[in-house]
């Protein structure tokens, strides 16, 4: 599992706040044996090691470890800040303020704003108890750093959060995706099945009969050769049209109009089925952000007009509104095998009409109506809110 407060303050930047923190330990370990009066071993001994634990977490690559020492961390820090205050009369206040500045930059990027307000009051209290030399100077300044770190550590927690929640979304989005990759399969896998093979099945029962017909009349023989010649034709027809189904659907930047033209007229040239395009004036503008699925929708819908109806022509026409654009797919083939108009919810409540094109429909947000009279064709009626 990724945790997003590594992803913002990756190991390398750790390191640097180790490095600084060693900077202060030897500087603190140089003023403690170079000034007079401080040879106690205890000092030498903490601030020796002091040095040495942020020399060696410099080069402490076990992230999750680091993470668990945090709270250590903290409590190190200040401990190392109170150490420089307490030394600022050898050392001067250039130390003191290097350990401020190194304590509230570790804290604003590593904690909490809560921590950042707690170190702030904790180290101002110190400085009011112990009274340095300087206290007058370093006031001010732990003042202005606390400020400064608590609006890093509070843009710092609304990054994480924005992070978190780009984080889900996209976990939601790569399951969408799968999901429509599985439901395209499917839908090719079930054309597929429900059109070239079936020619192709059929084709070959068809060269059986012409075996068996060849060894008893061989002009029976040829006629039958000649209707699968015709059989065969009409299977690369299907083919062709089957292929172009399945290639993306690419606009170009001619518009929606254009695009749904296009499709309309390789519709009628595979498939030998008269078909009349009406686009209202309105609906010529290309500012349509699902024009790519909206050409998809008319193109299944015209690809099971030519599968299952046996129409003899067919109609499509678009109009736009200033909230809608609505899609109108008409033929006078057999229609569906039930009479009736129905919406979007009642077909799918009925498991019955176009199942690609009501998924579509329902993932723009849409509205679908069916109308259906067998034996006089069928009425498609999509409404999409732009």
């Amino acid at each position: 599992m990724i945790v997003t407060d590594q992803i913002v303050l990756p190991y390398l930047w750790r390191r640097y706040l180790s490095f600084l923190r060693a900077l202060i330990g030897a500087s603190c370990l140089w003023i403690v044996l170079g000034a007079s009066g401080m040879t106690s071993a205890t000092w030498v001994l903490l601030v020796l090691g002091l040095t040495v634990y942020s020399v060696v977490s410099i080069f402490w690559r076990w992230q999750e470890r680091l993470d668990r020492l945090d709270i250590f961390n903290l409590v190190l820090d200040v401990s190392i800040f109170f150490l420089c205050v307490g030394l600022a009369n050898s050392g001067g206040f250039w130390l003191s303020a290097m350990a401020a500045l190194y304590l509230f930059l570790a804290t604003s990027t590593l904690q909490d704003w809560r921590d950042v307000l707690l170190i702030t009051v904790v180290t101002l209290a110190f400085v009011n108890s112990a009274q340095p030399v300087d206290a007058s100077r370093l006031q001010p300044l732990l003042l202005i750093l606390g400020m400064f770190g608590c609006v890093v550590a509070l843009q710092k927690q609304s990054l994480l959060e924005r992070l978190s929640t780009s984080s889900r979304q996209a976990v939601m989005y790569r399951v969408e995706a799968q999901r429509a990759r599985e439901s395209e399969r499917e839908r090719i896998a079930a054309d597929f099945h429900d059109g070239p093979l079936q020619s192709f099945i059929s084709v070959q029962m068809r060269l059986e009969v012409v075996r068996k017909m060849l060894e008893r009349s061989h002009e029976a023989g040829l006629e039958e050769l000649r209707q699968l010649r015709e059989i065969c034709d009409r299977q690369v027809t299907e083919v062709r049209t089957f292929v172009r189904a399945m290639r993306p659907v690419e606009l170009d930047g001619a518009g929606l109009a254009s695009a749904l033209r296009s499709t309309v007229g390789f519709f009628q040239k595979d498939s030998g089925i008269p078909t009349t395009f009406h686009a209202d004036p309105t609906a010529m503008h290309d500012d349509i952000a699902s024009s790519t699925e909206i050409v998809q929708i008319v193109r299944e819908a015209l690809n099971n007009l030519r599968k299952h109806s046996s129409a003899s022509r067919a109609t499509v026409r678009i109009a736009r509104t200033s909230r809608h654009l609505t899609i109108n797919v008409e033929d006078d083939g057999t229609g569906f095998p039930f009479a009736g108009t129905f919406d979007l919810d009642e077909l799918e409540m009925l498991k019955m009409g176009p199942r690609s094109i009501m998924r579509r429909v329902k993932s723009l947000e849409g509205d679908l109506l069916l109308h259906s009279r067998p034996g006089r064709g069928s009425e498609l009626n999509i409404r999409l809110p732009l």
